[in-house]
């Protein structure tokens, strides 16, 4: 985060949300990269700080530059913040897992219990809205806490036109550019396809695709025991059979 880049006498200004920018004068830089030293913007450069990516590295590092009186900004290329872990990672996927468990926890625990529960169905698409629901919520409230640290947030596509300025596609259209003395690059990671196997997300799908499908699929290979494998296995498994193919002699290799 933005803490690593500053040296140990600045990581205080980090802990105290409410530091205006006329205590910061004290602090003489941020260091961005390796053995690179950098001031504040000058009246020909707009931002202290651009964050590119609105993850949990990016939003969390714009957020404490915001907090530390950096006049920041945040850009995002898929709309709402929160990036992969929000959008179509941890948190949907949690939200299906859990529903899911609900499901079968009704079908096969509940009568044990001394709970009888009649014609029990699968509402695939309301479980989905469920889960868009839950979503919504939480990208929501970093855009909010983007609003309450003064930070700008720019909903497009950024690229370089040199070290210190960078073009914006945006995507309600047109383009803008703006200009950061500091710039951190938090774009995340996508996923990898697998050879031969070109992903289209309706029938080989990564596991963006696998939170949003519209149907139970009759069968389901999942390649791959990493801990988004397992996630997806434990929770389609409630309604399909599924198998997993890994190279490793066990699931979640190398983890406990």
């Amino acid at each position: 985060m933005l803490k690593s880049f500053l040296p140990r006498a600045s990581r205080s200004v980090l802990r105290a949300p409410q530091t205006g920018p006329s205590n910061l004068r004290s602090i003489p830089s941020l260091h961005i990269a390796q053995s690179t030293w950098r001031g504040y913007a000058t009246a020909s450069e707009e931002y202290d700080v651009v964050v590119i990516g609105a993850g949990p590295g990016g939003y969390v590092a714009a957020i404490k530059a915001g907090q530390a009186g950096l006049k920041t900004a945040c850009v995002e290329k898929r709309g709402p913040a929160g990036g992969t872990c929000l959008n179509v990672g941890c948190i949907p996927s949690k939200s299906l897992l859990n529903n899911s468990h609900l499901y079968h926890q009704i079908l096969h625990d509940t009568k044990k219990r001394g709970i009888d529960v009649k014609e029990v169905a699968l509402n695939l698409e309301q479980m989905m809205k469920a889960k868009d629901e839950s979503v919504s919520t939480l990208t929501k409230g970093v855009e909010f806490l983007f609003k309450k640290n003064k930070v700008d947030y720019i909903k497009g596509t950024a690229s370089f036109t040199n070290e210190n300025d960078l073009k914006i596609n945006l995507i309600d259209g047109g383009e803008t550019q703006i200009s950061g003395k500091n710039i951190i690059i938090a774009t995340g990671s996508e996923s990898t396809p697998f050879p031969g196997l070109p992903l289209d997300e309706e029938r080989v799908v990564s596991s963006t695709g696998a939170i949003a499908l519209k149907e139970v699929p009759k069968k389901l290979i999942v390649i791959g025991g990493g801990i988004i494998g397992l996630e997806m296995v434990n929770g389609i498994a409630f309604f399909s059979p599924c198998s997993m193919l890994t190279t490793k002699s066990r699931a979640q290799s190398g983890s406990d």
